[in-house]
C-alpha cells in the first residue's frame, strides 16, 4: 500500500494499564487499497485472499495499544459505551476512553484504532473482490467472491451505524462544530480498484447512498456465495449469514417489513436451533466453540493475538482466567438495572455471578470454584476461555467468539413484527421466551412502544457482550442510565443521557481529515467530555 500523505499528529502512546490515548500516530492512509498492478506483484492464490478475510479480525493493530487486538475489540468498545456492560475500575483498564466519554476525539490513538482497523479490514475484502475475475472464475472462486462481498457488507454496516450522525441532546440540530449539517452522514465508500485521486476527494455517504452500497454488495453475495463449498467452521459466511447481514441492514434503515422477512430467511437457512442451558452454561465448551453459532471467528495457537498471551479476546473477555487482563482487574460486569430486570427463571441469568443473598447464588456454574470469589458480584463467566482452561493461556486464549447466532435473527424478526402488528410480535417474543430460555415468562406489553422495549431487552441480554446492544440504542434513540442507587458503574462513567448518547456518534481520525479534502470539515463533533458523572 502507498503511503498518501505522513503526518505526525503527535508524540503520544497508550502506556500499559492506562487509556490515556494522548494522541494519533501516523499510520497509511487508511482509505488505501491494493491496486491490481500491486495484487500481480503478491500472491496471486484465491485461496490467500480469501483466507486473509478471516484473518484480518484478529490482527493487533499496534502492539503498545493493548485494546487494540482486532475486531473483538471493536465489539467491547461498543459494549462499554451502552449502559449494560460494567467494568470494574482499575488502573490496567484501557478501555476507559470509551467508558468515560474523554480523548475520543478526531485527535487520540483511541479513534484511530478503529478508524484504520476497520479501512484495513475493507482493504483485505477488497482486495479478495479485485483479484477475482467473475467472468473467469471457477464455482468455487465465485463461493470466494460471495465471501468478499458478504464481508465488505458486514464492515461496512458496522462503520455506516457507528458513524452516521444522528441527532441527540448535546446536538439536537445536527450540525458539527464548523456548523454543517451531517445528520445521517456516514463514511466515504472506497471500492475495489478506486484510483488514489478518487480516495483523496470521497465525501461521506449518505445513509441512502450507503445503503444502497452494502444491499448491492449483499445481492452480489447472495448470488455468489453458495458456491462455496469451504466454510472453515464458520469463520467464513454462508447464505444463512448473508440473510442475516440483510436483516441487520433493513433494521438500520428501519424497513421493518423487510427486516422481518430477512430475519426469517436466516433462521430457515441456518438449519440452527438457539443455543441450550447445556450448551450456554457448559464450564469448558460455553461461548468459546462456533457450533452453535452461524458465524465466528476462531482463534488458533498459531494466531498472533493468541502468542501475546494478553492481548486477545479470553484475556479481556473471560472473567475466569488467571493470566489475562480481566484476572488483574477490569472484570466484565452486567449492569445491575439489567440484571434485576432478569427473571429468576429465565437460565441466562446464570451466566452472570448472582450476589450472595440471591436463591440464584448456588446455580452459577463456575469453571473454578476456587476462583469465584475474585470475580465481583454481577461479573460475567460467559464467555469461558478455551477447553476450560483457566490457567495456561496457550490453552485458554484458543476459543472462537460470535459474530452472529440465530438467536439474534428470532428477536429481530420479533421486533420487526411487533413495529407493525402488537399482536404477532407479542406472539414471537413468547414462542422464543418460553421455548427456548424461560418456560413460564409471560409478555406483559400491550402497546407497540412497551412491545419493542421488552424485546430489545431480551435481545440486550441474549447479546451481552456481543457487540449488538450499540446499535438498537443508537436506533431506537433510548436513553443510557448509568447513574442510580446502587448501580456497579464506577463513578467516573457514571452518566445519564436523555435519548442517545452524543458518544455514539464515532469521530472520524484526524488523518483522514487530512488526506481527504471532502471529508475534511465534514466531521462529527467531538463528544470527548461533553457529560458530567452523576454524583
Amino acid at each position: 500500500m502507498k503511503n498518501i500523505n505522513k503526518l505526525i499528529c503527535g508524540l503520544g502512546v497508550a502506556v500499559l494499564g492506562l487509556a490515556t490515548f494522548t494522541s494519533c500516530e501516523e499510520e497509511t492512509h487508511p482509505t488505501s487499497f491494493a491496486t491490481v498492478d500491486q495484487m500481480a506483484q503478491s500472491s496471486s492464490a484465491t485461496e490467500a485472499l480469501l483466507s486473509a478475510v478471516p484473518a484480518s479480525l484478529n490482527r493487533v493493530w499496534n502492539t503498545d495499544a493493548h485494546f487494540s487486538w482486532g475486531y473483538g475489540s471493536l465489539m467491547k468498545i461498543r459494549e462499554v459505551m451502552t449502559g449494560d456492560y460494567a467494568c470494574v475500575e482499575s488502573d490496567y483498564d484501557q478501555y476507559s476512553a470509551w467508558e468515560q466519554c474523554f480523548y475520543i476525539g478526531k485527535n487520540y490513538l483511541s479513534t484511530q484504532f478503529v478508524w484504520n482497523y476497520y479501512w484495513s479490514m475493507v482493504l483485505t475484502t477488497n482486495n479478495l473482490i479485485n483479484g477475482i475475475d467473475a467472468s473467469k472464475a471457477t464455482s468455487e472462486q465465485l463461493g470466494y467472491l460471495g465471501v468478499g462481498y458478504a464481508e465488505r457488507a458486514s464492515m461496512y454496516l458496522d462503520m455506516a451505524r457507528m458513524y452516521e450522525f444522528l441527532p441527540n441532546e448535546k446536538y439536537p440540530d445536527g450540525k458539527n462544530e464548523n456548523g454543517k449539517v451531517v445528520t445521517n452522514l456516514t463514511v466515504p465508500i472506497v471500492k475495489a480498484g478506486m484510483s488514489e485521486d478518487s480516495a483523496r476527494v470521497n465525501p461521506r455517504a449518505t445513509r441512502e447512498q450507503m445503503a444502497e452500497f452494502i444491499l448491492g454488495d449483499l445481492d452480489k453475495a447472495e448470488q455468489y456465495i453458495g458456491n462455496l463449498t469451504d466454510t472453515r467452521a464458520k469463520t467464513l459466511p454462508n447464505l444463512a449469514c448473508v440473510y442475516g447481514l440483510k436483516a441487520r441492514c433493513y433494521m438500520w434503515l428501519e424497513d421493518y417489513a423487510q427486516a422481518k422477512v430477512y430475519a426469517r430467511k436466516a433462521i430457515d437457512a441456518s438449519g440452527l436451533t438457539p443455543m441450550t442451558q447445556a450448551q450456554a452454561l457448559n464450564p469448558t465448551t460455553g461461548f468459546n466453540t462456533a457450533d452453535p453459532w452461524m458465524w465466528a471467528s476462531t482463534l488458533t495457537a498459531e494466531n498472533a493475538t493468541v502468542q501475546t498471551s494478553i492481548i486477545n479476546w479470553a484475556s479481556w473477555m473471560s472473567n475466569e482466567t488467571q493470566w489475562g487482563y480481566a484476572s488483574v482487574g477490569p472484570q466484565s460486569m452486567i449492569s445491575k438495572s439489567l440484571y434485576d430486570r432478569i427473571s429468576d427463571t429465565d437460565w441466562r441469568k446464570l451466566e452472570w455471578k448472582a450476589p450472595d443473598d440471591s436463591p440464584l447464588a448456588s446455580q452459577v456454574p463456575f469453571l473454578n470454584s476456587t476462583y469465584k470469589q475474585l470475580i465481583p458480584t454481577y461479573g460475567s463467566i460467559k464467555f469461558r476461555p478455551g477447553s476450560g482452561n483457566d490457567a495456561d493461556g496457550t490453552v485458554g486464549n484458543v476459543v472462537s467468539y460470535p459474530l452472529m447466532r440465530v438467536e439474534e435473527m428470532y428477536l429481530i424478526e420479533a421486533e420487526a413484527a411487533a413495529h407493525q402488528d402488537v399482536a404477532e410480535g407479542k406472539k414471537l417474543i413468547e414462542n422464543f421466551m418460553k421455548n427456548y430460555r424461560d418456560a413460564k415468562y409471560v409478555c406483559k406489553a400491550n402497546s407497540k412502544d412497551a412491545l419493542v422495549d421488552e424485546i430489545v431487552f431480551q435481545k440486550r441480554v441474549e447479546l451481552w457482550g456481543e457487540g449488538q446492544t450499540f446499535f438498537d440504542i443508537k436506533r431506537l434513540n433510548y436513553s443510557v442510565t448509568r447513574g442510580y442507587a446502587g448501580t456497579n458503574f464506577y463513578p467516573l462513567c457514571r452518566f445519564n443521557t436523555n435519548g442517545r448518547p452524543a458518544w455514539m456518534n464515532f469521530v472520524i481520525v484526524r488523518t483522514e481529515e487530512n488526506n481527504n479534502a471532502a471529508v475534511n470539515g465534514w466531521n462529527n463533533p467531538d463528544p470527548s467530555d461533553k457529560y458530567t458523572p452523576v454524583q
